[in-house]
């Protein structure tokens, strides 16, 4: 069998290619190439699709969030609480608005915000709160928002790897103050370099970030804020339309794929992934905990299979954070999980053939 990607995004254009041409076509012979038409279009698509208000497309993901924190409002000296186990991006914004970073351990099944941990991190300084939908799978939005109205404290849900995943029949997106997404070329749905996008139903909120995106002017050279350049171009936006109509498949496809993979996978000594009834999970990633997770990875190399390490060291415990005093020990879950986790091979098109010889050589390695 020839060697196994961990994604396979080649396979994915094929089947769109001539639509993508296109697209990207359209937008060459437009002469538009920045924030226009298209961006338009795919904001009014991704707003329906999310059901919400608003939608303002930005440079990448990280910009999304960045911006976001900074239209409501974070500042030096608010407290901004969040995942340690996510992509250092969810508290890397934090930082660059000089605010701080304030974590709290994950459920050990969803590897989301635990709820109850998150009630004791509250303090009066308390800003915000970034709930990380991670690997596809939401989190408890209900209660946040509850604990939120409580506090009077701004949510952003950072759904970077879930679009089209939903919590209690209701899609991610429209649960908190305003959520991003990143259009990172890995994720469910990606472009082809990088985009993000934040949605909102605070008209106020929406206003100011289609500000801020564009170094704060409004109208062009004037400027009544600090700004931003982060603004999603038009050949992105035209192929992120295409991709959007076959996200809902695709993102089934995957679940299929994960669902295949647990089946297999049962009787092996692997911890595969826990899926909360109440959600629908998009499985941007496929990642399983073991304890012997080097040699099982070396073993899958060996025979042509790619995997990846989501995440291996919590942020809490990242060099830059040292100042904030955390030590191991602090947040036993995410510690515990980052060293025994990593990702199998998972994209849309993946057979089960595929799936059956990858799951044989994991078998063999345990033999």
């Amino acid at each position: 069998m020839n060697k196994i990607p961990l994604l396979d995004l080649t396979q994915q254009y094929k089947g769109i290619r001539n639509e993508v041409r296109d697209a990207i076509d359209r937008v060459l012979e437009s002469g538009h190439y920045i924030l226009g038409p298209e961006t338009k279009a795919l904001e009014a698509e991704i707003a329906e699709y999310c059901g919400v208000k608003h939608a303002i497309g930005v440079g990448n993901g990280t910009d999304a969030l960045q911006l976001a924190l900074d239209a409501a409002g974070v500042k030096a000296g608010d407290e901004v609480i969040t995942t340690p186990f996510t992509f250092f991006a969810s508290a890397e914004v934090v930082s660059q608005l000089k605010a701080t970073p304030v974590f709290v351990d994950i459920d050990p099944k969803t590897y989301n915000l635990d709820v109850e941990q998150l009630k004791k991190a509250i303090t009066p300084k308390t800003k915000a709160i970034i709930p990380v939908h991670i690997f596809g799978q939401p989190a408890q939005m209900d209660e946040i928002m509850e604990l939120a109205d409580q506090h009077d404290i701004f949510v952003l849900e950072d759904a970077a790897q879930a679009i089209g995943s939903e919590y209690k029949g209701k899609r991610i997106g429209s649960w908190g103050h305003a959520a991003t997404f990143s259009f990172f070329p890995t994720k469910n749905l990606g472009g082809y370099g990088d985009g993000g996008m934040i949605v909102t139903n605070d008209d106020e909120l929406a206003a100011k970030l289609r500000i801020l995106r564009v170094h704060g002017s409004s109208p062009k050279y004037y400027h009544s804020m600090i700004g931003y350049n982060s603004r999603l171009d038009e050949i992105q936006a035209a192929a992120l339309r295409i991709k959007l109509r076959h996200l809902d498949d695709w993102n089934n496809a995957r679940a299929e794929k994960a669902a295949y993979y647990n089946k297999k996978l049962a009787e092996l000594p692997v911890v595969t992934p826990f899926h909360a009834e109440d959600r629908k999970h998009i499985y941007h990633l496929y990642n399983v905990q073991t304890e012997d997770r080097e040699g099982l990875m070396a073993h899958l190399k060996e025979n042509g299979i790619a995997s990846g390490i989501y995440y291996p060291l919590p942020l809490h415990l990242q060099e830059v954070y040292k100042d904030l005093g955390y030590k191991k020990g602090d947040m036993p879950n995410a510690e515990t999980i980052s060293q025994k986790i990593f990702a199998l091979p998972l994209y849309p098109e993946l057979s089960e053939e595929t799936i059956d010889h990858i799951v044989a050589v994991v078998r063999n390695y345990f033999e």
